[in-house]
Parts: structure tokens; C-alpha cells; sequence
């Protein structure tokens, strides 16, 4: 534990002393994300405040539900990314053969680019409450609850990227599933209510959908853990059946590729 503890925090430094010689990126970041936030302020103002999704002003509504399904599709794409470079530079091979175990060697690999994304996460959250005004009735709480509980998920949907590349070389293709269907099937930009009844019920088999509105009830209606159980309870079973599969089929597609000699194909 004390060793994996060590390899954590030496790659977190090594990355945060890249990002700081490279500033400009954060200069990039900051502008993307004013710029999302600005046009979804402008958004709900044409819209209008007579639309009032589950009861909340359309732009809190927005930046709860695009800055979650942000994150896990920015999450994904970290793992993903760190596979496919280490493929395509030749060096997953060679860092196989080390004392560290394979899926914590993945895992620890991406491990900085996912707190990265947390950190947007955060930045892109306050930069809309506190320069465009988003409303909110926050309980610390339940948001800390419902956000430990999403990075399990997220972390469980990373690695899941990471193993479909490993395996079958398709790891983009969680990143299309993401981008493509699952942005309006978790309510992201309107209330799942709205959906017909079989894409109501198929969302909610969805562990972004809880992740989603158990974010805006914790943030913007201020709800107490105990009014949030039914989410959390929802959220901590995908959490726990979720995050254990994952890390055995990335172990599993590992250590088959190594064996098959498939660990470089990309």
C-alpha cells in the first residue's frame, strides 16, 4: 500500500511540474470553459424562465448536468488516451514486464489526467455560481457523497475504456457510446421525464443519470443525506458491482494480450 501510495504521488508530481512549464494550457482551459458557461447562460435566457426542468432555473439545471457528463466522458478518454500511448510508443511492453502489477500500472498512469478532470470539474462548477450567478442551496454532504460515489463510477468507466482498447483494440468506442446516446438518456440537458417510456426506463438503469440528478438535488436543492438515500443507495450498487469488474477484465485482457503478444497493437 505504502509503495503504490509512493508511485501515486510521484507521478502527480511529475505531471503538475509538466503543466506548470506549460501554462498556456491552462490559459486554453480557462477560456473553453468560460465560453460553455457563457453560452449556456445565453441559452436559458432565450429559452426563458417559464422553463423550470424538475422545478430549477434552466441554467443551474445546465451546468449541473453538463459538468457531470463532461467529466465522465472526459474521465474515459484519459484512460483510454494513456493505453494508446503506451501502444503506439512501444513502451506497455516494457512496462509489463516491471514489479508493478499491470492494472495498477494503467491505472496509475491515468491517474493524473483524471484528477485533472476533477479539477475542471470544480473549476467549471464555481466559475457558474460564482461569475454567472447559478443559483444553488447547497448541502456539503450530499454532494460529497454523491461525488466520492461518481468517481468510483467514473474511475469503473475508465478502466472499462482502458480494458475494450487492451482487448480489442475499440476503446474509442465507449467514448462514442458516451458521446453519442447517453448525453440525452441521462438528462443532461433536459429531464428524463420527457423521454418516452421505454428510453425513460432505460435511463434509468443509467448510473449517470443518478450521478446527474443526485448532483442537482445535493447542489442546487440543497437535500440532506437522508432525503438523497434512494440516489445514493442507486449510486453505491454501481459503485460496488461496477469498479470490481472492471478492475478483473482489465487484469484479464492483460494479461491475455501479454500472452498472445497483442499488448502493442492499437
Amino acid at each position: 500500500m505504502t509503495s503504490t501510495l509512493d508511485k501515486l504521488l510521484a507521478i502527480l508530481r511529475r505531471d503538475l511540474l509538466t503543466a506548470v512549464r506549460h501554462r498556456g494550457g491552462f490559459v486554453v482551459t480557462l477560456v473553453g470553459v468560460f465560453t460553455e458557461l457563457a453560452a449556456f447562460y445565453f441559452l436559458s435566457r432565450a429559452i426563458g424562465p417559464g422553463f423550470r426542468p424538475n422545478g430549477l432555473d434552466y441554467f443551474p439545471f445546465l451546468l449541473v448536468g453538463t459538468g457531470v457528463y463532461t467529466f465522465f466522458v472526459m474521465s474515459a478518454q484519459a484512460f483510454l488516451s494513456a493505453v494508446q500511448e503506451a501502444q503506439q510508443t512501444g513502451t506497455l511492453e516494457v512496462l509489463m514486464t516491471t514489479s508493478t502489477a499491470p492494472a495498477e500500472l494503467v491505472i496509475l498512469s491515468s491517474i493524473s489526467a483524471f484528477a485533472g478532470n476533477l479539477v475542471n470539474l470544480l473549476v467549471y462548477l464555481f466559475a457558474g455560481v460564482a461569475v454567472f450567478r447559478a443559483s444553488i442551496q447547497a448541502d456539503f454532504f450530499s454532494c460529497l457523497a454523491v461525488l466520492v460515489l461518481s468517481l468510483a463510477i467514473a474511475l469503473a468507466l475508465g478502466i472499462a475504456a482502458a480494458t475494450l482498447q487492451v482487448a480489442f483494440q475499440k476503446g474509442s468506442a465507449l467514448l462514442w457510446l458516451l458521446g453519442s446516446g447517453l448525453w440525452f438518456l441521462s438528462g443532461t440537458m433536459f429531464p428524463i421525464q420527457s423521454l418516452p417510456r421505454p428510453l425513460f426506463l432505460l435511463a434509468r438503469a443509467l448510473p449517470l443519470t443518478y450521478a446527474i440528478d443526485g448532483m442537482r438535488r445535493a447542489l442546487l436543492q440543497g437535500h440532506s443525506l437522508l432525503a438523497m438515500a434512494p440516489t445514493l443507495t442507486a449510486l453505491a450498487g454501481f459503485a460496488v458491482v461496477l469498479l470490481p469488474l472492471a478492475l478483473a477484465a482489465l487484469s484479464l485482457s492483460l494479461r491475455r494480450a501479454r500472452q498472445n503478444g497483442t499488448l502493442s497493437f492499437y
